[in-house]
């Protein structure tokens, strides 16, 4: 019975801090909505892919946040999928990157450089969608990237050292 309370309580936990951290990204992303989409955006809510970094769960919260958010943007039948997918394998791949380095900075690095190299997905969906041209749309979005994982990770560093997230029990 003993074990079957720790899963139970294990499992409690995962639903919990999956649904706490996809709503973090959802009402981060609703606040800055008229930046958080288009050809020219800064979502500053891709600051939450950083916590992949402390906790592999999280994958899932940050996951479904993006998939919830996308629902809001004017692209959103290419987004929800495509954007949602491409977050995923992202995460998987910053995951495994992650592993040959043991500095947490080091690690920032790589997940803000690689999260804005992926946004050829975002560049190809507003091809298909408004004929933007595609490298403008790249680097634009890119640089916004860029510019939300550099915001994004200051924060959530600086946060891990007041609140010590490996420890925290979201």
């Amino acid at each position: 019975m003993k074990n079957l309370t720790r899963t139970s309580s294990s499992t409690v936990q995962t639903i919990v801090s999956t649904a706490i951290i996809a709503a973090m990204y959802v009402a981060v992303t609703m606040v800055i909505q008229p930046i958080a989409y288009g050809p020219i955006q800064v979502r500053l809510s891709e600051m939450f892919n950083y916590l992949v970094l402390f906790k592999r769960r999280y994958v899932w919260g940050v996951t479904l946040g993006v998939f919830l958010s996308n629902f809001m943007s004017p692209t959103w039948t290419l987004d929800v999928p495509i954007g949602t997918v491409s977050t995923l394998l992202v995460l998987f791949l910053v995951l495994w990157l992650a592993k040959f380095t043991s500095s947490l900075k080091l690690q920032f690095v790589i997940v803000g450089v690689v999260f804005a190299l992926s946004m050829f997905t975002v560049a190809g969906e507003l091809y298909f969608a408004f004929k933007t041209p595609f490298w403008f749309s790249y680097l634009t979005v890119g640089v916004g990237e860029a510019l939300s994982m550099g915001i994004g990770g200051i924060l959530i560093y600086f946060v891990d050292r007041k609140v010590d997230i490996v420890r925290f029990r979201l």
